[in-house]
Order: structure tokens, then C-alpha cells, then sequence
């Protein structure tokens, strides 16, 4: 049986990598990757909108990775809608990419959990194999927080450089073109950031684990002395 102290601290990175998988689920199932305002900028074009007036054309959108929704005023009222990025709008969009940050983010689920089981045996076991062990734990926490960052990276790149906001925004609009004014990275992409430095904590703690603490001593019992006096008695 390991020691107390390397069952507290795997005991602390379990948690951390049960943190880290529950992160990126979330981020996969949300929808607030990207939020943003809108302009219909052919209703304000035919009516000659001045600036005051602009309010009465701009909506918003927000989209994550599978689904999203958008709300858009072209001097009919607000005119909701549902956005699927799957199965038609991804092959308007650079759908290798996207494919790609979704594939990360699995592959960095499956390594959190690879990085789960491995601390949950240390916790429980001594291993007699360095890949089971606290190199083994670096890899795997790793392998885990690269492919997150690599999802993160091309998602941003996505966004910032290949227009992705207006793309999504402008999916089956055939009479009015939407102009994206500003669109900002939601909470949905950050928790898939958070989640690579959870994996960095985890090393950490992994590294805490090695920290050999001072055992207490144990004072011995005084053996009783006889002295002369007690001799004569």
C-alpha cells in the first residue's frame, strides 16, 4: 500500500482529472463558444438607416460546435432561429478544420480518463513499472492537454481567420446579408482552456506526490535504573 501522503495527493488528481473530463463534456454539449451582435445590413441599406436607427436592425448569434441559435431584426420584428451545424451548414463552413476541433477534444477526453485510471491505481497501489507510475502520469496528462490546446487553437483559428462567425450567420439567408460587428469567445471555449490547465495541475500535485515527509519518531520507553539505595532495600 503507498504511503498516506501519495493517497491524499492521487487522491487530489482523480478529482482534478474527473474535473478535466467534465470540462470538456460540457464544452462538446454547450452552445456558447461564440457570441456576437449582428447587422442586417440590407434592411438598413433599403430604408437608409441612419445611426440612431441602426438598433432597429441588429440581432445576435451565439453557435458552439454542433448547435447554436441567432436572432435577427430586418425591419420585420425580431426573427428567431435554430442553427444545426450538422448535418448541411458544415460543408459551408471549413469543415475539415471543424472536424478536426472536435476530434481533438475527444482525444483529449479519452487521455483524461486514461490519466483518471492511472491515478486511481496509484492511490490504491505501489507500481512496479515506471509507465504505470509518475512518468507514466506526465504522458497521459500530456498527451491530454495537448490535444486540448490543439482543439482550442484551431477553433480560434477558425473563428479569427477563416470568418466563422459570418459563415454560421449567413447560412440560408437568401434575401438579407448579415454583417457580423463583433463576436467574442464564450464561456463554452474557455472551459475547454480550463481544462487543459487542469491537466497541468495534475502534473503538479503528481510531482507533490514524491515529496518524501519526515516520519514522527517514536520515543522509546526509559528503562528503569536501580541505584545503589535501592539496592540496600
Amino acid at each position: 500500500m503507498p504511503s498516506l501522503w501519495k493517497r491524499i495527493t492521487f487522491s487530489v488528481a482523480s478529482v482534478l482529472c474527473i474535473g478535466s473530463v467534465a470540462l470538456l463534456v460540457v464544452a462538446l454539449a454547450t452552445e456558447k463558444w461564440v457570441t456576437g451582435r449582428i447587422l442586417c445590413k440590407t434592411g438598413a441599406e433599403i430604408v437608409n438607416a441612419s445611426h440612431p436607427e441602426m438598433d432597429q436592425f441588429m440581432g445576435d448569434i451565439y453557435y458552439g460546435l454542433f448547435q447554436g441559435g441567432k436572432t435577427k431584426k430586418c425591419g420585420l420584428g425580431n426573427r428567431r432561429s435554430k442553427i444545426y451545424i450538422f448535418p448541411n451548414l458544415v460543408k459551408t463552413l471549413n469543415g475539415g478544420l471543424h472536424m478536426m476541433v472536435i476530434l481533438f477534444l475527444l482525444v483529449a477526453v479519452a487521455f483524461a480518463l486514461v490519466s483518471l485510471s492511472f491515478c486511481i491505481y496509484n492511490a490504491r497501489r505501489v507500481p512496479y513499472q515506471s509507465i504505470k507510475g509518475h512518468k507514466g502520469l506526465y504522458l497521459w496528462n500530456f498527451i491530454a492537454a495537448f490535444f486540448g490546446a490543439l482543439a482550442v487553437l484551431c477553433f480560434l483559428a477558425a473563428v479569427r481567420h477563416h470568418s466563422l462567425t459570418e459563415r454560421v450567420a449567413n447560412y440560408n439567408e437568401n434575401l438579407f446579408i448579415l454583417e457580423v460587428l463583433d463576436d467574442s469567445l464564450d464561456w463554452s471555449f474557455w472551459l475547454g482552456v480550463g481544462s487543459v490547465g487542469t491537466h497541468f495541475a495534475v502534473c503538479g500535485v503528481v510531482a507533490m506526490s514524491r515529496i518524501k515527509l519526515p516520519k514522527p519518531e517514536m520515543k522509546k520507553p526509559e528503562e528503569p535504573t536501580v541505584s545503589s539505595v535501592d539496592l540496600l532495600y
